[in-house]
């Protein structure tokens, strides 16, 4: 039996991680989620008691038990799809690997969106100058939205572009930030980031009737989790013209989406309102390539990124094996 196996691993991760596990530890890798694997090749047993997975992957009840695994190593910073586990095995992410890697993609984004850069390159077959005609950031204003260690960097690299920037959060702990309230956060800004860490409590933060609120042209970020948001009510904005751009790297429902687009199927074939949505978006991201940008949420994947996350994990798994308990854990509570 293998030591450990990893899901969800893409083919530069797996050689990262390949490259610094210790060559006395049993490793198995799998593209696909755990669900994924289980329906392709019928074997519904775990392949070890240690697994590491990132976002997607659903661990069956059964390997919970007894018999099962031990413990869920997790490729990500965030934890919020390990709580359910949490009480039945042990469970941990890793610490920040990716702050840099993903403010840069959410900048690029919003950037892209501004300069119509889609566009651009599609009308080089022509050497079109029409319908591309974008904006330039200096004196914008942005509003990020969760100012943890990923919004702070944002905040950073925004004002370096001497943008007018501010910040909305609970807590205000960064003293070279200057925080908003909502009403003003939301009414004045030209383009909107979200950073947030997922809660209970800001599930479909960015409602329709949240946006709504916003300067019609509104640019629209995300590279935090999809569930911040809402598909339908996004799908909506769009067709009425609301919002002036959208860059997506996450999406509601994701793991459910991403089989969608892998397998191919058809949006009308799909039973969840949400899912119909994201996917109609992405078919609309292909004929209005100048306002809206989908990333297959990979603003994580930088090259110094990846390989701070594959030193990280075999250092969780290393020290799990020496000492029987995961260096980096779910907090409690």
């Amino acid at each position: 039996m293998k030591d450990i196996h990893f899901y969800e691993v893409f083919g530069k991760e797996q050689e990262s991680l390949e490259k610094h596990l210790p060559s006395n530890i049993k490793a198995g890798f799998d593209y696909d989620t755990i669900q994924e694997v289980i329906r392709a090749s019928g074997v519904k047993e775990p392949p070890a008691k240690i697994i590491s997975i990132r976002t997607h992957s659903e661990i069956p009840k059964d390997w919970l038990n007894g018999d099962g695994i031990s413990t869920v190593i997790s490729r990500t910073t965030g934890y919020d799809h390990l709580e359910k586990y949490k009480d039945k095995v042990q469970c941990g992410p890793l610490p920040e690997y990716c702050t840099r890697a993903v403010s840069e993609q959410a900048i690029m984004l919003y950037m892209s969106l501004a300069r119509k850069l889609p566009k651009q390159i599609e009308n080089f077959h022509s050497f079109d100058r029409n319908n591309i005609t974008g904006g330039e950031v200096k004196g914008k204003n942005m509003l990020v939205v969760g100012v943890g260690k990923i919004g702070h960097e944002i905040c950073k690299i925004a004002k370096g572009l001497e943008m007018e920037v501010l910040g909305l959060d609970v807590e205000d702990k960064y003293t070279d930030v200057k925080y908003a309230g909502l009403d003003k956060g939301f009414e004045n800004a030209d383009v909107i980031i979200c950073s947030m860490n997922l809660t209970k409590d800001n599930v479909n933060y960015f409602d329709y009737r949240t946006l709504k609120r916003t300067k019609p042209g509104l640019i629209f970020v995300n590279t935090a989790r999809g569930e911040h948001t809402n598909s339908v009510d996004l799908l909506r904005l769009i067709q009425e013209k609301h919002l002036g751009g959208l860059g997506l790297d996450v999406f509601n429902e994701e793991s459910l989406v991403a089989e969608a687009l892998r397998v191919g199927k058809n949006y009308n074939d799909i039973e969840s309102e949400e899912i119909k949505a994201t996917l109609e978006l992405a078919n609309l991201a292909l004929t209005k390539k100048e306002n809206i940008i989908f990333t297959p949420h990979n603003s994580f994947n930088t090259k110094e990124a990846v390989e701070r996350k594959s030193q990280q994990t075999v250092e969780q798994l290393t020290h799990f094996l020496e000492t029987g308990k995961l260096k980096w854990k779910v907090p409690d509570g």
